[in-house]
């Protein structure tokens, strides 16, 4: 049986029950694995852009005896990813601009009944603006931690319409709904590194361009307002 990293696990917990899931960049498809394998999803579709991630893929599928139950497919992105073909799709793993970039290439994902979940590496906040810009609803947010680096993960599905948010929304999301140690540190890591990029834009004699005065007072102020997080 697969076992997840805290990562991976709160990728996995994000992916919908008895769907069919494209896990895009899957590397040695250890997640697909395990969700077949605890009965999450029937069946799936497990896709990189290289042959040597494809291979290992192919191995842990066939180790797990689910050569039956699991799709190899080279593509670059959601390329050759059939429209009808999954019902979830996970992109893990990449920085946020890639993901943003693979998503915008397949205009069939703008389908109200699929789910994406996608675990951005780096700017998250390019991520959640291209679902804002585009029309699709950030559903949920989890935070992972490996005990050095924390993580984010989304899921978002087309709704057709653009949502109005606060300036600071694409650097949070929905991660103020949540009631957890790991997303309190994660927040504040986030702010703390932008109060250092606000600094050192003043220390230049920059004009905040990006409005991160604008978008630390306001994180500030939801910190506030969420109890939890005191």
């Amino acid at each position: 049986m697969i076992k997840l990293d805290a990562r991976l696990s709160a990728v996995a917990s994000l992916v919908r029950d008895g769907v069919r899931v494209a896990d895009i960049g899957t590397d040695h498809a250890y997640l697909l694995t395990y969700l077949i394998e605890k009965g999450v999803c029937p069946r799936g579709i497990a896709a990189d852009l290289r042959k040597g991630p494809l291979e290992n893929a192919r191995q842990t599928v066939i180790e797990a005896g689910l050569t039956d139950k699991v799709e190899l497919i080279l593509s670059d992105g959601l390329e050759n990813i059939i429209e009808g073909s999954c019902d979830d799709i996970v992109i893990a793993g990449m920085g946020g601009n890639l993901i943003a970039e693979i998503l915008s290439k397949a205009h069939w994902i703008k389908n109200e009944n699929l789910n994406i979940v996608a675990q951005p590496m780096t700017h998250a906040e390019v991520l959640r603006q291209f679902f804002v810009d585009n029309g699709f609803e950030i559903l949920r947010e989890k935070t992972a931690t490996d005990g050095r680096r924390f993580y984010c993960i989304m899921s978002a599905k087309y709704s057709g319409k653009k949502s109005e948010q606060d300036i600071s929304y694409i650097y949070t999301g929905q991660l103020f709904e949540n009631n957890d140690e790991t997303t309190k540190k994660y927040i504040e890591k986030l702010l703390t590194t932008l109060e250092k990029k606000h600094t050192a834009l003043i220390n230049a004699g920059k004009n905040d361009d990006d409005n991160l005065g604008r978008i630390i007072y306001e994180i500030r102020r939801n910190m506030e307002n969420a109890k939890w997080l005191q």
